[in-house]
């Protein structure tokens, strides 16, 4: 490679990048009397109202349900002998380059004592041999040359066949480039393009790409690439992961409700907003409990739950069109299936603590929360059993109990030793809440700042202008809606860090097909 393509291309040594760095000379907080509404009390609210909290701003956070987190929320559940357990929606990675996310956290906890290291990261499926994705370098292109020496999957015929304008299309990514060339392809039709062998595919990428909660066929291309860069080709720490010790209540969410009541914040829930309107020179909004004004609100729901919200009501509608337009194309991932089995008996001693399954119709990974948090430990400890989670991330069935038996059967096959388990205690749940980014939807989704005055959206679903996925996504799009709240207040902005923003290759002249001409 010449050294004017070289000096085009994203530098080789990956570091955290500043996104967003405070103006020294605007004031850290707010002149007093400024209010602010959050409607929803999951990541992005609460990292929306944290940084509002903080600075000065008097929040009043609005949660349906009847405990925060969203997606990461925990609620007890009854055993049959007798004792309480808090569980949750599913396993969560905690990514240690979730920058903003654990910025946060470390309200709760400065020293995140409170998150493990994940020793191994295995993809298993019944067909072919683990892959281990732990301990990789953390920089390309060490790290495709690690994964490439070490993969039982990945073999000397894959690189032979791949198509190289696909391959160089996973190493370049550029928002505007990647979106241009693939949002209009879905991520099945350019894995096909890749030409990679059935096994590499099904070890190497089919796991990767349903942990977005979407099918292959209907996720965009482009943002498998932005992802793939996100979590692998562009990730400054590896891809090794950590996993809270306990439960999210006790590890997360307690400890930031203190924080934001320390602050002065007004934590409600089961306060289900029912409307937002315009009022004077701020807005209204209309709980089943009562109602609350604001000059600034955030809202931060789940798509399927913004998309309901700003349709019932009207007011909003007709005050911020764009928006209205931008939520009717909204779209809900498929349904995500959870069961969490409590056995009389361990699973063999070999079993990782979390696996990530590829092949199988419904099952894509495998929690034994008995090797991942204290309370399920204790409970296995003093039982003799186990305390196992299934965890389908885009479910095709659409019956809960249906999920929970397919989910059973296939564990079955992967780890036998479970087949003859007795089932002591089973909760199940089956819920679209999740956001899909279908082939064509980037750019229809809304933006943070909106066009009604005073009004932002936050979530995983929310067009930002920096890269990010999953929970960092949801934290961030929080904070720059609060930081959007704070500019206009004339406060200077929280920092925000994120990954280099530009892949290796981008910038790179395409490398033509073999046989073909340039």
């Amino acid at each position: 490679m010449s050294d004017s393509l070289l000096s085009r291309a994203a530098p080789f040594r990956m570091r955290p990048r500043h996104l967003v760095t405070p103006d020294p000379l605007l004031p850290r907080d707010v002149a007093p009397g400024a209010a602010a509404v959050v409607v929803g009390g999951g990541i992005a609210g609460v990292s929306a109202a944290v940084i509002l909290a903080e600075r000065g701003v008097h929040v009043t956070l609005l949660e349906a349900n009847d405990y925060l987190g969203g997606r990461l929320g925990a609620w007890p559940e009854r055993l049959p002998d007798g004792s309480e357990q808090l569980i949750e929606h599913g396993f969560h990675a905690f990514f240690r380059h979730y920058y903003t996310w654990r910025s946060i956290l470390r309200r709760a906890d400065p020293e995140l004592s409170f998150l493990e290291p994940v020793a191994s990261y295995p993809v298993i499926s019944t067909t072919w041999p683990p892959e281990d994705l732990s301990g990789l370098p953390a920089a390309p292109p060490l790290n495709l040359l690690a994964l490439a020496l070490r993969s039982k999957s990945l073999g000397r015929a894959d690189f032979v066949g791949a198509n190289p304008e696909a391959g160089q299309a996973l190493l370049a990514y550029d928002r505007e480039t990647t979106v241009a060339q693939l949002d209009h392809v879905d991520a099945a039709t350019f894995l096909d393009d890749l030409g990679m062998s059935q096994r590499t595919r099904t070890m190497l990428f089919e796991a990767f790409a349903r942990s977005f909660f979407c099918n292959q066929g209907e996720l965009s291309a482009a943002e498998l690439v932005a992802m793939f860069h996100y979590y692998f080709l562009g990730n400054p720490e590896g891809i090794g992961f950590d996993v809270p010790s306990t439960d999210h209540a006790t590890a997360v969410w307690h400890p930031l409700q203190r924080h934001l009541e320390s602050l002065g914040a007004d934590v409600r829930m089961g306060a289900r907003v029912q409307d937002v309107s315009p009022d004077g020179h701020g807005w209204r909004i209309t709980t089943d409990g009562g109602e609350f004004t604001a000059r600034d609100v955030v809202v931060a729901l789940d798509p399927g739950a913004l998309r309901s919200l700003v349709a019932a009501s009207p007011a909003l509608a007709a005050s911020a069109p764009k928006l209205a337009a931008s939520c009717e194309s909204l779209r809900v991932a498929p349904p995500f299936a959870v069961s969490r089995y409590w056995f009389d008996r361990d699973v063999a001693p070999e079993r990782a603590p979390f696996s990530a399954v590829s092949g199988q119709p419904n099952l894509d990974s495998i929690a034994v929360y008995s090797r991942l948090e204290q309370p399920s430990a204790e409970w296995a400890r003093t039982t003799g059993g186990s305390v196992v989670e299934l965890h389908s991330y885009s479910c095709r069935l659409g019956d809960k109990d249906q999920a929970t038996e397919a989910m059973r059967r296939e564990l079955a096959e992967l780890w036998p030793e479970t087949r003859d388990a007795t089932v002591l205690h089973v909760a199940d749940r089956l819920e679209a809440t999740a956001p899909a980014f279908p082939p064509g939807s980037s750019g229809t989704r809304p933006g943070v700042r909106t066009d009604a005055r005073g009004l932002r959206v936050a979530g995983d679903y929310v067009e930002l202008p920096y890269l990010a996925g999953l929970m960092e996504r949801s934290s961030m799009s929080g904070v720059l809606a609060a930081n959007d709240v704070l500019a206009e207040l004339g406060a200077t902005a929280e920092p925000i860090m994120g990954v280099p923003q530009r892949g290796l290759l981008a910038g790179v002249p395409p490398i033509p097909r073999r046989g073909r001409k340039p």
